[in-house]
């Protein structure tokens, strides 16, 4: 049987406040580690929708920072949502 446990009003909200804080942390921490990750080339390049000749002419002319070991290449998501941002176009109100 489930028991039950009473508390004044003040604490409770106090408890929620708190809670709900851990929350917020909680969701910017994750967001921060998701932008920081590294991503491959493959998911880079559909990401932003451009073809693998595309995608090679932004890294020739350093559009987008990379890192390559051997023939793998890494970007940081971070950066490609950057060079989106950078590149968005708003509409006429």
């Amino acid at each position: 049987m489930p028991s039950v446990v009473m508390l004044p009003q003040a604490e409770w909200e106090g408890i929620k406040h708190l809670l709900n804080e851990v929350k917020e942390t909680l969701q910017s921490r994750s967001a921060e580690e998701i932008s920081s990750q590294w991503i491959e080339s493959a998911e880079a390049r559909k990401m932003l929708g451009v073809s693998a000749k595309t995608w090679q002419d932004y890294r020739d002319k350093r559009v987008i920072p990379f890192s390559q070991f051997g023939r793998k290449i890494y970007v940081r998501r971070a950066d490609i949502e950057a060079f989106m941002q950078q590149h968005y176009i708003s509409a006429n109100n």
